[in-house]
């Protein structure tokens, strides 16, 4: 067997429920004063309400960092770690999505280490202790909360990640009751995301792509693909709301591991330059990577397609890659979602400098199944368009 490492969060409770009684669960981690880190909109509908409770009750000091916007940026970062600071925190929660819990991440790490941020880019650079971190996902996408990568947009809309495994959480919870209320779009989204983890973590050329992993992202899609249109419109419907938050999180301890590759790579553009959700900016460019791939990739899908898809179970093998993509091709539609990059508002002319832009996630494009030239980039934005 090839050697490999495999590192995931420390301890995660999967509990319906869960958030309310977060001072029983997350307070003797993060200590007696915390700073929840989370977004407007959560903390507008309430979503924060009983966790802040529950955290008083025990007696922590909660101060509340509600400032996290889509693809967060530095000020943003640097913002929630001049509150910790002042209020003297113990400890970081994050609730919310990806950004919210990647702004935790890193808030974490710069109240516990003197290291500057400039130093801590890129794969193992980040150093020294961080503050006891929490996170509790509030969307069934990103698995951030299983993750070492925080990814952060610097100047120029860049954007640009920190990967070490210092960032992963302490604790990780997952109460779906949290997942219940979110709108069909965002569901679908995050929800396509998780899909993409499962499917380049399983594909990825890292040296590191890993038995476990490979089990893990197999399990992602059958729980994602089983439950997907159910949480999109019927999204009061608890167990899938539940299959949807653990399929998340699977496909984050596989893609944690297993490196992503070109999808995550080319949608990096179009919600940098574009402010396009991370989810749909990955379901834009999706299928038209895996059929960029197909030369390289065509097994590797094909013995995976069922697991998304079972009726592609009976499908003969040569052809299953190709019906695995159309398939997902007719996922994304019935979701309601865009399906190319004109709906969103990209222009034409744009694609020839997301190419060029794309090309700096070399740590991403290095785990493709097949090598991507900057013409190969420009041309697969042109399919996609």
């Amino acid at each position: 067997m090839t050697a490999f490492a495999f590192h995931t969060t420390r301890s995660i409770l999967v509990r319906s429920g869960a958030a309310a009684d977060l001072g029983q669960h997350a307070g003797p981690v993060l200590g007696p004063r915390v700073l929840l880190v989370t977004d407007p909109g959560l903390r507008r509908i309430g979503l924060d309400r009983a966790p802040v409770q529950s955290l008083q009750a025990a007696g922590q000091d909660v101060t509340v960092f509600d400032r996290v916007e889509p693809d967060p940026s530095v000020a943003t970062l640097e913002a929630a770690v001049a509150a910790g600071r002042a209020a003297g925190v113990s400890g970081v929660l994050g609730l919310g999505g990806g950004s919210s819990l990647d702004v935790a991440k890193v808030a974490a790490l710069r109240l516990g280490s003197d290291q500057p941020l400039d130093q801590a880019w890129g794969v193992g650079r980040a150093r020294g202790k961080r503050l006891p971190l929490v996170l509790v996902p509030t969307t069934a996408g990103t698995g951030s909360e299983v993750t070492p990568v925080a990814i952060l947009t610097v100047e120029g809309d860049e954007k640009r990640g920190i990967s070490s495994d210092i960032l992963l959480p302490d604790l990780a919870i997952l109460d779906a009751d949290l997942t219940l209320g979110l709108p069909p779009e965002i569901t679908a989204a995050t929800g396509i995301d998780a899909m993409v983890h499962a499917i380049e973590a399983y594909a990825s050329a890292s040296p590191n792509n890993n038995p476990l992993s490979r089990m893990l992202a197999r399990e992602a899609l059958r729980l994602l693909g089983a439950h997907i249109e159910t949480a999109v419109h019927h999204g009061g419907d608890r167990p899938a709301r539940e299959a949807m938050l653990l399929g998340a999180m699977l496909a984050g301890q596989a893609f944690a591991n297993s490196p992503v590759a070109a999808v995550h790579a080319l949608a990096y553009p179009v919600g940098g330059l574009f402010h396009i959700p991370h989810g749909l900016s990955n379901a834009l460019l999706l299928t038209h990577v895996l059929r960029f791939n197909l030369p390289a990739a065509a097994a590797t899908y094909a013995g995976i397609a069922a697991d998304a898809f079972p009726g592609l179970a009976a499908t003969p093998e040569p052809g299953r890659a190709e019906a695995f993509i159309a398939a997902l091709d007719d996922l994304i539609r019935r979701l309601g979602m865009p399906q190319r990059l004109r709906d969103v508002g990209i222009p034409h002319q744009a694609l020839a400098g997301m190419a060029a832009e794309a090309m700096k996630q070399e740590r991403l494009l290095v785990n493709n199944p097949r090598r991507v030239t900057e013409a190969d980039a420009l041309s697969i934005y042109l399919e996609a368009w």
